[in-house]
């Protein structure tokens, strides 16, 4: 892949791929109502459908790995979409099988992914799920606030549990931009030139992930407060936290293709 839309390509399979591991693969099942997997269904649905016409508009004509991604994306956006029709249709444990292989696909996705990094694969499969974690986990976070305005009675277990992810992931992210370098590399200057000149875009990406620890650290303290309004101010900085870690992982993954 390459260009402005490989890179938009990146970004959006691992919010998907994130998203979608956090949603299936911790408690939410047993926490939320069916209600809350329905709407993360409509919007991980549309988010792949953006991942694989990225994906698709950023191939490199014969370049498996590339194709491979396109192929992944695309069965993402279909599993996803067929958990969430299973759920309207109170098919709740075929949903769950379904939601567990559309999970699986995802990772594929980013591992094919890896294959068309500049650097070596496995470094590349570890950026890509830094990434993953850090994009989804504030994703999960921002539906989640959402969410208790529905739902009043849910405890705040499960956004707790999701700011304390997004504490880690900021960590993971961090270790990721650094492994990704500081030296200028041949990049693409389509999204915005700035983040080609001087080799600003790593220095970019980690001033973006300093501050979304600190509006990770700042969700922490108003957690803490008993009151339903303490919720609200939560969503309020996680929408803060969807902007600084997008940009990070644009401005960091401008690098990660070979051109």
């Amino acid at each position: 892949m390459s260009g402005s839309a490989g890179v938009m390509a990146l970004v959006l399979g691992e919010t998907v791929g994130g998203a979608s591991a956090l949603l299936w693969l911790t408690p939410l099942w047993n926490e939320v109502k069916r209600g809350y997997f329905k709407l993360s269904g409509l919007v991980l649905g549309t988010l792949s459908l953006a991942w694989w016409w990225s994906a698709r508009a950023g191939e490199i004509a014969g370049v498996d790995a590339g194709a491979w991604t396109v192929r992944m994306a695309l069965s993402t956006a279909a599993l996803t979409f067929a958990w969430t029709a299973l759920l309207y249709a109170r098919r709740h444990a075929a949903a769950r099988v379904v939601g567990f292989l559309g999970v699986t696909v995802a990772v594929l996705g980013l591992v094919a992914t890896a294959q068309v990094s500049r650097q070596a694969p496995v470094l590349a499969v570890f950026q890509l799920f830094a990434g993953a974690a850090f994009l989804g986990s504030v994703l999960d976070g921002l539906l989640l606030g959402h969410w208790y305005l529905t739902d009043r009675g849910l405890p705040r277990r499960p956004i707790d549990r999701s700011t304390l992810f997004l504490i880690a992931a900021v960590g993971a992210e961090a270790i990721a931009v650094l492994t990704a370098g500081f030296g200028g590399v041949a990049s693409s200057s389509e999204i915005n030139p700035l983040l080609t000149a001087g080799a600003l875009a790593p220095w970019i990406a980690l001033g973006m992930v300093g501050t979304t620890a600190l509006i990770a650290v700042l969700v922490k303290l108003a957690l803490r407060g008993a009151r339903a309004s303490a919720v609200q101010s939560a969503t309020g900085f996680f929408y803060l936290a969807v902007v600084t870690a997008f940009t990070a992982e644009v401005a960091v993954k401008v690098r990660f293709l070979p051109r």
